[in-house]
């Protein structure tokens, strides 16, 4: 994967229109957080939501943050929304209801035009794309690769469920999700969501092995919609302090019977090869991100 990605265990959605939901924000937990211009704002609401952007921003970044902006899909909202968004402080795009790398090529353009007008690092700003349909399912691999902007990738489960036509229940999900993960590792980018709907939030225990299975499957970080979902998403997608234990251990072996010239290695009982050493130092370099990120 690529060296350049952010830590985003949970990224919590806020409506950006809802004040009392953006001073709290952050003191919730969350790696990073959503404001949101997309399906939690009216329509009648979107124009005065943009202008609320700038103020909101330092409310939500307060305790270290990251800040994304969730955009409409519809060109004219997504142009307002681009307007609106590409200021100092936000870290990302989300953009929505993404169905080929055209569109986010051109969207990427766009982006660059405002960097420069407005006196900003050039590629800063980062994309998340949402694969919400069935078209842009089948052009999962071509989105993922579609521009260096792009750090994450989710497949949103609602959306996608209502265009073919299922419910959006972990049976049908787990192909289309899966597939997620693998586009989302061939590109080097994040596989963000899990197998499941973001709305399953009020059974914790359930909630928790959903998010633990989507784990061993591959996820690294997801989306919430409730301050119940981000305790549940930072434990279940961060490392198990004894994992870390055990793979650093495992770590120091490898190199002590490398250094020796010895090419077979025994640890704990068991032989280890190649493939399990770098599981391990891909555990221990993610739990170290994740502490420089708590600070």
């Amino acid at each position: 994967m690529r060296a350049d990605l952010p830590v985003w265990r949970s990224m919590m959605f806020v409506p950006v229109t809802v004040a009392k939901f953006v001073a709290t924000a952050a003191d919730r937990g969350a790696d990073a957080i959503i404001l949101d211009l997309e399906d939690a704002v009216a329509p009648s609401e979107k124009p005065r939501a943009r202008t609320l952007l700038a103020e909101a921003i330092p409310q939500v970044a307060r305790r270290g943050a990251d800040v994304l902006v969730r955009i409409n899909r519809p060109w004219r909202m997504m142009l307002a929304d681009l307007e609106a968004a590409v200021i100092p402080g936000v870290a990302a795009l989300m953009l929505t209801k993404v169905d080929s790398a055209e569109q986010v090529e051109a969207v990427a353009e766009i982006v660059a035009e405002l960097e420069q007008e407005r006196g900003l690092a050039a590629g800063a700003l980062r994309f998340v794309v949402l694969v919400e349909t069935a078209r842009g399912f089948f052009r999962l691999e071509q989105i993922a690769r579609a521009h260096p902007r792009i750090v994450g990738i989710s497949l949103g489960a609602e959306d996608f469920a209502l265009s073919v036509g299922m419910l959006p229940e972990p049976e049908g999900l787990f192909y289309p999700k899966q597939q997620t993960v693998f586009a989302a590792r061939a590109a080097g980018i994040l596989p963000l969501g899990f197998v499941g709907t973001v709305a399953d939030y009020k059974d914790q225990e359930a909630f928790r092995a959903i998010v633990r299975r989507s784990r061993r499957l591959g996820f690294l970080g997801a989306s919430a919609i409730h301050p119940l979902q981000i305790p549940v998403l930072n434990e279940e997608f961060g490392p198990d302090p004894a994992e870390v234990a055990r793979a650093e251990r495992m770590l120091a072996a490898y190199e002590e019977s490398l250094a020796q010239g010895i090419g077979a290695v025994a640890f704990e009982g068991a032989m280890i090869d190649i493939p399990v050493v770098e599981r391990a130092r891909q555990l221990v370099a993610r739990a170290r991100a994740i502490a420089a990120k708590r600070g």
